[in-house]
């Protein structure tokens, strides 16, 4: 976007419709408290088909490709301290997913323990920064400023603002993967609304004050351009240090997403093998820690295969929007469900049926727009992951037979 007004707008956008998605996932959270989450309501709303086609397309791209992506990350700002090539980078992407995935493997409490301790170390250091740099980053600011009186004014399209909030979504990406845990969960019926909703909230003041940190304190240009703009925003305002402190930050940070993200998606796959879907001992627990053992331990290889490989990159891009399609007929799935007298709930979600309706526009309206404006590698995505509908059938069909 090339106005910070487009800025702040793609943001908060970005945050309510989060929101609205937080909150379906909160009263289908309350309806089933069990193993999969958003497989779990596809599942029960449509089809078990449709559940199979949200669990494909997590395990060979959406879910492992972010974990890949997020390990990449957290490598290229851990090479602000030692040097790392491209291959170095990878290498040390996929040993971060191989021991977050460790951690997992021998008990959730290990995993969710790491979780709290990073968050709220997390967040005590996003309010340090936010406060240091508006006190500090006045010279800053006055070169900014300077900057974008030169600087030729921005305009941007509806096609431009609806890219900027499929960008912008993919970094509040992972507020449904709180529900994929529900049956290890305590009194899941309130704590995963309760998680949902606060936790939404969080992020997206967050986002919204560190984006007025970079603004303040760098030009347009530089925002625009710069693949670690915590770290030069940090420069700015407090030199070498400060980009490394701030490098520092975005290393434990990532470093905590992914602990969460590595948690949640097996626990797709066990709920998934559970319905017959997978192979048994892909929901096989571990006798000892209580874990999907074989679950994390395949998503850590094959994530680290795309880690190493890069192809994530190539797959992610085209795959990414698709599960948009996903979440907007979870919103449909609801108001469906609502309709089932025999369907009880503890927890009924603000704003129905309006806020899922506005849902399924803006989920659908994200697809649309991604399709209209490239095609090509829109539609080699989503043929991708309609590539699971023969491999459901085929394997329905075998399971039958048996």
């Amino acid at each position: 976007m090339p106005t910070v007004v487009g800025i702040y707008a793609v943001w908060l956008v970005c945050g309510i419709l989060t929101l609205f998605g937080a909150l379906v996932c909160a009263e289908l959270a309350s309806t089933f408290p069990e193993a999969g989450g958003v497989y779990a309501y596809l599942r029960e709303a449509f089809s078990p088909a449709v559940g199979f086609l949200w669990g494909w397309a997590m395990f060979w791209i959406m879910h492992s490709g972010i974990v890949a992506a997020i390990a990449v990350v957290c490598a290229r700002y851990l090479s602000f301290f030692v040097e790392l090539g491209d291959l170095g980078q990878r290498v040390v992407a996929v040993v971060i997913i191989l021991v977050l995935s460790l951690i997992n493997y021998v008990g959730v409490k290990h995993g969710s323990i790491l979780q709290a301790a990073i968050t709220a170390g997390k967040l005590l250091a996003i309010s340090i920064i936010v406060v240091l740099c508006f006190l500090f980053g006045g010279t800053a600011h006055e070169v900014a400023v300077e900057a974008s009186r030169t600087a030729a004014p921005g305009s941007y399209t509806a096609r431009d603002f609806g890219l900027a909030l499929a960008a912008g979504l993919f970094a509040f990406g992972g507020w449904h993967m709180v529900t994929y845990n529900a049956e290890e969960t305590k009194e899941p019926r309130s704590t995963i609304p309760k998680a949902l909703i606060l936790g939404t909230l969080i992020v997206t003041g967050c986002y919204i004050l560190l984006n007025a940190v970079y603004l303040y304190v760098l030009p347009m240009e530089t925002v625009a351009s710069s693949d670690r703009v915590a770290a030069d925003a940090a420069d700015a305002v407090f030199g070498r240090g400060g980009a490394a402190a701030m490098s520092a930050l975005v290393v434990f940070s990532t470093f905590g997403a992914l602990s969460g993200i590595v948690l949640a998606g097996p626990r797709v796959y066990f709920a998934m093998a559970r319905d017959g879907l997978l192979f048994k001992w892909f929901g096989v627990v571990h006798q000892e820690y209580g874990t999907p053992h074989r679950a994390i331990l395949l998503q850590a290889i094959w994530a680290s295969v795309l880690a190493l490989t890069g192809t994530y990159r190539s797959l992610f891009t085209r795959v990414i929007y698709t599960e948009w399609i996903f979440f907007g007929m979870m919103a449909l799935g609801l108001i469906l469900l609502r309709k089932r007298p025999e369907v009880t709930r503890d927890y009924e979600m603000w704003g129905y049926p309006w806020v899922p309706i506005i849902f399924v526009a803006a989920a659908f309206g994200i697809v649309g727009n991604q399709l209209l404006t490239d095609p090509a590698e829109s539609l080699k995505g989503l043929g991708f992951v309609l590539l699971g509908w023969p491999v459901y059938m085929l394997w329905t069909r075998k399971t039958q037979d048996l």
